[in-house]
C-alpha cells in the first residue's frame, strides 16, 4: 500500500523556537509531568476558556503567500490623484532592499539602550535634521503616528503651553477633512472649542489659544499666512502650520513666516501609500517648546571616553511618564518609516528634492493649462502641486470616465475636482489627463508659487545629504548604521511586556508589494476588496480570540487603542444620559500610558492599590469602587498583571466595577500568554486593544510601526470609532483617531498570515510555549536573582521580574550596570526599573529556543558572579567589568589597557567563539552631559568618526 504523502512543515513548529525533546527537558527542569500541567499551574482554572478557537486549521507559509497574492491582487492600483496629503512614491531599491525589507532594520527595538541603537539613532537624527531644515524650526521629534494625530497633539500642546487660559482653538475649512476630524475628536472630552472656517473668516479679535493653518491646503491653494501669526500672537496664541516636505523646497519655511509648530507627514518621503499607513508623521517647534513636546527626541552626547554618541534626549518629558498629568500618551514613533524618510533625503539630496519638486510642479503647471484650454475654471491661482477646477455639471462624468480608465480623481463640491500630481507622474499620465479633458497636452502655465513665498533660504547642508550618490557608498552606510545596531538578527531582545518574538519572513514579504502598499487611502473601497476580505478576516478572529463581539482596526498604535477605547465607554456613558460617569480607576503598577489615556479622554484617575504579591488590592478596589459609584466610569486593567502573574480575582474585579456602573478596559499588552487559553471578553472585560505589534508579530521596527485595534463587547460595538471620508465604524460613534479609516492597513499582512499559517492548535500552543519558557528561565536564574512575583504554585505567565535591588548596599551595582554588562554578552538588557523600580523585567517569549534561553541564562549567572566577587573584594568596587560596561573594539584593542580585570574578561566573559562577537559602537553613553548641552540635528561633519 503506497504512503500518504507527507504535509508540508506546519508553520507552527517554526514559529515556536523549542524542539519537542526541549520541551520535555524544560519541563523536567521546571518540576511539571507535562506542558498542560504547567498551563494549569499558572493560568488558574477559573478563567480558562471552555470555548476553543475557531479560526480553522493551519495553513502552510506557501499557500498563506498564495492568497495573500490573491487578496493584493483584487485591489485595483489606479492612478489617484487624490491629495489629502498622501501622493503616490518611488521608494529608492536600495531602501526597499536594505531598510524596509530587512530584519536588521525591522526587528529593532526602541532604542532605549543608546549604545547598541547608534544606527538607528543616527539615522533618527537625519530624520529630525530633514525636519527642521525644512520646516524652518530649531527642534523637531523622532516622528509621529500620522499627520491628523500630529495636529491633534499640537493644539493639546498649545493649549498646554498656554496654560489653558482659553479654550478656543481656530482651524482652516482648508485642512484635510480626516485631520480636522481627529482634531475635533481630541478636542471634545478637553472641553476645547474648536471653530472650522475659512481663515479670512476668523474672529481673531477675539482671544484663542491656538490656530492650524493647511500650507499648501488641501485644495492646493497656497496663502501668506503671516498676519494670521501676528493676530493670533497677539493674544499669546501658538499657530500650527501643517506642512508639506516636498513642497518646502520651493516654499519659504513655516518657522521663517511667523508659525510656532508645524506638523506634516513625511510618506511622499519613499515611503508606500499603504492604505493609509504606516507612515512617519513629524512634528517641529522652537525651541523654547522643547520639553512640551509630545514624542521622542533623538540628541547627541558623548560616552565615558568622550567620543560622540547619540541617545533619546529629554526622556523626563516624554508626556506618558508624567501618568495622570499628561497630555499626551504617545509612547512611541514610527521609526523604520522615519528611517526610510530620512534616507531618502540623504540618497537624493537638497538637489535631487529639489529636482523632483520642480517636476511635479512643473506637471502640475502643465495640467493647469490643460483644464483652462479645456474650458474650465482654475480656482486656485497659486498652488505646488494640486489644483481645484470648477468643470460645472461634468463634474461626475469626468470623475467616471478617469475612472473608466484607471485614474481617480477626487470630487469637491458640487461642481468641482481637485486633481493632485505626484512623483510617479510621467508624460504619458499627462497625455492621459489631457485626453479625459478633450485637449492636447502642450505649454506650461506660470508658476503656481507666489513670489513672496518662494523659498530663499537653504537646507540640507549638512554633508550626509551630500556624500551618499552612488549606490556602492549607500549601501555601504547603511550596513555601517545596521552594524552598530543590535536586532533579533543578533540575539534575543528578552523585554518584558514588549514580546519580542519571530516576525517571520513569510509574514513580511507581501508588505511592500504594490498590490497592498499602492492603494490611496480614500480610493473607493470597491478598488480596495482585497484588503477588504483581509479586514473581515481579522476582524472576525481578532473577535474569537478576545471573546468579544465587534473589533476596530483604526487605531494605529497600543496607546491609540487605549485612547479609543476609553473614548467608546465615554460614548456609551453618554448615550445613557450618564456624561458625570468620568473616573477612570486605574492600579498603581499600570503602565504610564493608562492614566495619560484616561486624561486625554476626560477622564479623572483615581488609583488603585496593589498588594505586595503584585494584584490589585481587591478591597481598595471594592472601597473606591464605592466612593465613585455616582461617577465611575471604568477601570483600566493589564492582564495577566504588569508584574506577570494571572491574578485569579480578576472575575471578582470586573463583577464589582460592573456592580458600580463602570466599564472594565483591559489593556492587552501581555495577550500573549492568553491566546487560545482565556478570553477576555469571557472574564468580564468590556473593551479590551491588542498591540499587534506584540503578540501578533508585527515588528517593532525600531519604535514602531505598531498597531493597536479595539475588540468590544456588544453593547459598545455601536460606539466604535468612524470616519469623515469613508463610510465605517458605529452608528453611534465618538469619531475618529487616526487619519486613515483603517490605520496603517499595509502592515496587516503580517498579523493575518501569521494566525492563518498558526490556526487554533498553532496559536494555542504559542502562549502555552511562551508560559514554558518564562517558567524554565525563572527556574534557572532565581536561585541567583529573586524573583518578585509569581502565582499561587509559584509558577509565572509569560514574563518575570528579577529583583537587583539586593546588590546595592554590597557591590555597589545596580539593574542599569547589569543591562549594560549584557551588551558585552551579545544581548539587549530585558526591560529596565518598571515596574518596579531597580528591576528587570524578563520576557524570552515563545520564539526562542532553549539553546538561546539557556545562553541568557548562562550570561546573567556569570553576571551575578561578578557581582559576588564585588561583594567579596575580589573585584574593585568601581574598576569592574559591570560599571565600566559596555566594551567597546576601541578600548579592549586599543595599546593602553589600565583595568584590573582582563581585555578577555570585558570583551568575551562567557568565552564565545571571538569570530561572532556582537561590539558595541560606543561606550557608556553620559544622559547628563546630552541633556545640558542639547543638540538635535545631524552634528558638524566628522563627529561620527568617534563611533
Amino acid at each position: 500500500m503506497q504512503s500518504a504523502i507527507p504535509p508540508r512543515d506546519a508553520f507552527s513548529g517554526r514559529h515556536c523556537g523549542p524542539t519537542p525533546n526541549d520541551i520535555d527537558a524544560m519541563l523536567r527542569a521546571i518540576g511539571a509531568s507535562s506542558l498542560d500541567e504547567l498551563i494549569n499551574q499558572a493560568v488558574p482554572s477559573t478563567i480558562q476558556s471552555r470555548n476553543a478557537l475557531a479560526i480553522g486549521a493551519a495553513i502552510d507559509e506557501q499557500t498563506a503567500l498564495e492568497r495573500m497574492a490573491d487578496m493584493a491582487a483584487e485591489n485595483q492600483v489606479l492612478r489617484s490623484y487624490l491629495g489629502y496629503g498622501y501622493y503616490d512614491t518611488i521608494t529608492p531599491p536600495v531602501i526597499l532592499r536594505n531598510i524596509l525589507e530587512n530584519p536588521g532594520w525591522y526587528t529593532a527595538y526602541t532604542p532605549y539602550q543608546a549604545e547598541i541603537a547608534q544606527g538607528r539613532l543616527e539615522a533618527l537624527l537625519n530624520y529630525q535634521t530633514v525636519i527642521q531644515d525644512l520646516t524652518g524650526f530649531e527642534i523637531a521629534n523622532a516622528s509621529m503616528l500620522d499627520e491628523a494625530t500630529a495636529a491633534a497633539e499640537a493644539m493639546t500642546m498649545a493649549h498646554r503651553i498656554t496654560r489653558g487660559k482659553n479654550h478656543r482653538f481656530l482651524v482652516d475649512d482648508r485642512c484635510h477633512p480626516q485631520t480636522i476630524a481627529v482634531v475635533k475628536t481630541r478636542a471634545e472630552p478637553l472641553d476645547i472649542e474648536v471653530e472650522v472656517a475659512p481663515v479670512d473668516q476668523w474672529d481673531t479679535d477675539s482671544p484663542c489659544f491656538g490656530a492650524l493653518i493647511q500650507y499648501p491646503a488641501t485644495d492646493g491653494s497656497i496663502s501668506d499666512f503671516r498676519s494670521v501669526c501676528t493676530a493670533v500672537q497677539a493674544h499669546k496664541g501658538l499657530v500650527t502650520v501643517a506642512t508639506d516636505l516636498l513642497a518646502l523646497t520651493m516654499l519659504e519655511a513655516p518657522g521663517h513666516l511667523g508659525a510656532d509648530i508645524a506638523v506634516g507627514n513625511s510618506q511622499r518621503f519613499g515611503v508606500p501609500l499603504g492604505y493609509g499607513g504606516p507612515h512617519a508623521a513629524f512634528m517641529a517647534t522652537r525651541q523654547k517648546h522643547k520639553r512640551q513636546m509630545p514624542g521622542r527626541i533623538i540628541g547627541v552626547s558623548k560616552d565615558r571616553h568622550g567620543n560622540t554618541a547619540l541617545r533619546m534626549a529629554l526622556q523626563t518629558r516624554e508626556q506618558h511618564i508624567r501618568r495622570d498629568r499628561a497630555t499626551s500618551n504617545i509612547c512611541t514613533a514610527q521609526v523604520l518609516l522615519a528611517v526610510c524618510a530620512g534616507m531618502y533625503a540623504v540618497w537624493h539630496g537638497p538637489e535631487g528634492l529639489q529636482r523632483i519638486a520642480s517636476r511635479i510642479h512643473g506637471f502640475t503647471r502643465q495640467l493647469a493649462r490643460i483644464v483652462e484650454r479645456a474650458g474650465h475654471r482654475l480656482c486656485n491661482e497659486s498652488f505646488f502641486d494640486t489644483l481645484r477646477v470648477d468643470v460645472g455639471d461634468s463634474q461626475q462624468a469626468l470623475v467616471a470616465s478617469a475612472r473608466s480608465v484607471g485614474i481617480n480623481l477626487r470630487a469637491h463640491g458640487e461642481t468641482q475636482l481637485i486633481i493632485a500630481m505626484d512623483e510617479r507622474v510621467s508624460d504619458e499620465d499627462i497625455a492621459d489627463l489631457a485626453r479625459l479633458f478633450g485637449v492636447d497636452s502642450g505649454e506650461l502655465a506660470p508658476s503656481g508659487i507666489p513670489e513672496s513665498l518662494q523659498r530663499t533660504t537653504a537646507y540640507l547642508t549638512h554633508p550626509t545629504f551630500h556624500q551618499y550618490r552612488s549606490e556602492t557608498e549607500m549601501l555601504r552606510y547603511l550596513n555601517r548604521l545596521e552594524s552598530k545596531d543590535l536586532s533579533l538578527t543578533t540575539s534575543m531582545i528578552p523585554l518584558g511586556s514588549c514580546t519580542m518574538k519571530l516576525n517571520a519572513t513569510t509574514e513580511m514579504i507581501p508588505v511592500t508589494w504594490r498590490g497592498f502598499g499602492g492603494l490611496h487611502p480614500f480610493a473607493p473601497t470597491n478598488q480596495a476588496k482585497g484588503y477588504q476580505r483581509m479586514f473581515d478576516d481579522l476582524e472576525k478572529w481578532l473577535a474569537d480570540i478576545t471573546g468579544f463581539d465587534s473589533v476596530s482596526l483604526q487605531p494605529n498604535a497600543g496607546s491609540q487603542g487605549e485612547y479609543a477605547g476609553l473614548l467608546t465607554i465615554r460614548q456609551h456613558h453618554i448615550a445613557r444620559q450618564e456624561p458625570h460617569r468620568t473616573v477612570c480607576l486605574i492600579p498603581t503598577s499600570a503602565h504610564g500610558t493608562n492614566p495619560a489615556s484616561a486624561i486625554m479622554a476626560g477622564m479623572r484617575v483615581v488609583p488603585v492599590a496593589c498588594d505586595d504579591e503584585g494584584n490589585i488590592d481587591v478591597n481598595d478596589l471594592r472601597s473606591k469602587a464605592e466612593d465613585h459609584q455616582n461617577d465611575l466610569a471604568a477601570l483600566m486593567i493589564t492582564y495577566p498583571s504588569t508584574h506577570g502573574v494571572f491574578e485569579e480575582t480578576i472575575r471578582e474585579i470586573c463583577a464589582i466595577v460592573h456592580r458600580h456602573g463602570g466599564q472594565v478596559y483591559m489593556d492587552g499588552a501581555n495577550l500573549n500568554a492568553m491566546v487560545g487559553l482565556c478570553k477576555p471578553g469571557e472574564l468580564g472585560a468590556d473593551v479590551c486593544h491588542l498591540n499587534l505589534h506584540k503578540t501578533f508579530c508585527i515588528p517593532h521596527g525600531g519604535g514602531g510601526p505598531g498597531m493597536g485595534p479595539i475588540g468590544v463587547a456588544k453593547h459598545l460595538a455601536p460606539y466604535l470609532p468612524n470616519h469623515s471620508l469613508i463610510h465605517m465604524g458605529g452608528s453611534d460613534s465618538f469619531g475618529s483617531v487616526s487619519a486613515a479609516p483603517w490605520g496603517s492597513p499595509s502592515i496587516l499582512p503580517i498579523t493575518w498570515a501569521y494566525i492563518a499559517m498558526m490556526g487554533d492548535a498553532g496559536l494555542t500552543q504559542a502562549s502555552k510555549v511562551a508560559i514554558l519558557n518564562a517558567n524554565y528561565m525563572a527556574t534557572r536564574l532565581r536561585e541567583h536573582f529573586p524573583v518578585l512575583y509569581t502565582g499561587r504554585e509559584n509558577r509565572v505567565a509569560h514574563e518575570c521580574i528579577l529583583d537587583c535591588r539586593i546588590f546595592k548596599a554590597g557591590s555597589g551595582i545596580a539593574a542599569a550596570d547589569i543591562a549594560k554588562r549584557l551588551m558585552d554578552f551579545g544581548f539587549h538588557a530585558p526591560t529596565m526599573s518598571w515596574p518596579v523600580i531597580g528591576t528587570l523585567m524578563v520576557e524570552p517569549t515563545e520564539s526562542e529556543s532553549k539553546a538561546e534561553i539557556d545562553r541568557f541564562c548562562d550570561a546573567m549567572i556569570a553576571i551575578r558572579a561578578e557581582i559576588q566577587a564585588i561583594e567579596n573584594g575580589t573585584l574593585d568596587p568601581e574598576d569592574n567589568p559591570l560599571k565600566n560596561a559596555p566594551h567597546t573594539a576601541r578600548e579592549v584593542g586599543g595599546d593602553e589597557w589600565t583595568h584590573a580585570y582582563s581585555r578577555r574578561q570585558a570583551a568575551w566573559p562567557n568565552h564565545d567563539d571571538q569570530a561572532h562577537k556582537y561590539w558595541p559602537p560606543v561606550a557608556r553613553v553620559d544622559d547628563a552631559y546630552g541633556d545640558r548641552n542639547l543638540v538635535c540635528s545631524c552634528p558638524p561633519w566628522g563627529d561620527h568618526s568617534n563611533s
